[in-house]
């Protein structure tokens, strides 16, 4: 095996489950008990999902529901920036703001090319390209080896392993 193997670290989100998920979200709220009459609301605008209700409570019960939904859909629930996890009050009615995150910053790509270089098994070179790492070697064991690495680092991203060749 002369030629080099190799796959790209990349973070991707699937937007038809995210807006599928934002869609049972609003369904589920509007035929709760505990919603009736209390205006509560999500919506995907965007790169951000937007939740409202008249309390604090009500928003973190919105944030549980949405998550339920999206790990059930098979979403990373690290796509979510939560930022401090509190709703803000604008008005009467408390809001949460969550941007989604998608491609790999600066310093998760980084992270994840100095965890290769420090532990992962000789031969084996990554690149930052943008917002993805391609990681290349002889030995498509060894890319097995850095797959299994990566997948029990913990890093701000959800990571996926795409064009292995």
């Amino acid at each position: 095996m002369a030629s080099e193997s190799s796959f790209d670290v990349v973070s991707k989100l699937d937007r038809q489950e995210v807006d599928n998920a934002v869609n049972q979200t609003a369904k589920e709220i509007s035929q709760r008990y505990d919603f009736r009459g209390v205006d509560a609301a999500v919506e995907l605008s965007g790169d951000t999902i937007t939740m409202r209700a008249n309390s604090a409570e009500r928003v973190l019960a919105i944030l549980d529901v949405l998550q339920s939904k999206l790990f059930r859909r098979g979403v990373s629930l690290k796509a979510l920036d939560l930022g401090d996890k509190e709703p803000r009050l604008s008005g009467k009615v408390y809001a949460m703001v969550c941007p989604l995150k998608e491609g790999l910053s600066q310093e998760v790509a980084k992270k994840i090319t100095k965890t290769i270089r420090d532990e992962g098994p000789k031969g084996v070179k990554a690149t930052i390209q943008g917002d993805e790492v391609r990681v290349s070697s002889k030995s498509r064991d060894d890319l097995q080896a850095v797959i299994a690495l990566l997948k029990g680092l913990d890093v701000d991203a959800a990571l996926q392993f795409v064009n292995y060749r």
